[in-house]
């Protein structure tokens, strides 16, 4: 049992970073990749908002760096290693 719930959580660190390249890729609505991207977005979103809410952004010069995809990455990988 242990060892799918590590396995889950591992296929959930993948779809993060799948999740955060998306996310620098600009693609029409109607290509299939853009299906994709929607889909990761239900998946992540919802564990990202309360960290959202958290974590400020940090202000770089004229733009804003999210570090709440950053923490949830090491936060699964710490819970991975917990497990194991």
């Amino acid at each position: 049992m242990l060892d799918i719930i590590i396995f889950l959580l591992q296929i959930y660190l993948y779809a993060v970073i799948a999740w955060i390249i998306l996310s620098w890729i600009r693609v029409s609505p109607d290509h299939p990749v853009a299906k994709l991207s929607v889909l990761l977005d239900r998946i992540i979103y919802p564990v990202l908002l309360p960290l959202r809410r958290v974590i400020p952004p940090l202000r770089l010069g004229g733009g804003l760096l999210d570090l709440s995809p950053i923490v949830l990455i090491i936060g699964i990988q710490i819970l991975i290693s917990i497990l194991n």
